[in-house]
């Protein structure tokens, strides 16, 4: 009997671990505003951002979109900026990756964490980066 409970506990772990990091369920998150929360470098160091004036709007159908910064205005609308990068999705070793590239550079981040609050990426230099789901300030209420 005791040894059911340790197989039905290890199981639940698997379970809920394959879950937590599934790159296919990580894809479906992607989609939206999101603004830096936090970035940590391979040392240790935390910087955290209590508030941001841009926020990134990730965009992705079918493996493919686009990344770009946007500046949130009081009225709730956004002004673009001329940032803009291509960005392809890949399901590596179990990972999700995202590869972006430019006229000048291409790099890859690989997805630590996203879901519906938290996108978690790392860059090939060990940089964490945390963002959260951009909420627009209401005036309104």
């Amino acid at each position: 009997m005791k040894n059911t409970y340790y197989i039905a506990l290890a199981l639940s772990f698997l379970v809920l671990g394959c879950t937590r990091n599934n790159p296919q369920e990580q894809l479906q998150h992607l989609n939206g505003y999101w603004e830096i929360k936090q970035v940590e470098t391979p040392g240790g160091k935390e910087r955290e951002y209590s508030f941001s004036e841009q926020v990134d709007y990730l965009e992705i159908q079918d493996s493919t979109g686009f990344r770009t910064k946007v500046l949130p205005r009081i009225d709730g609308s956004f002004a673009t900026t001329d940032s803009r990068e291509a960005v392809t999705a890949r399901i590596k070793n179990d990972s999700l990756y995202l590869e972006y590239s430019t006229n000048y550079d291409t790099w890859q981040e690989v997805v630590l964490k996203a879901d519906e609050e938290e996108l978690q990426v790392r860059n090939a230099r060990g940089i964490t980066y945390t963002y959260k789901k951009f909420e627009p300030i209401n005036i309104t209420d």
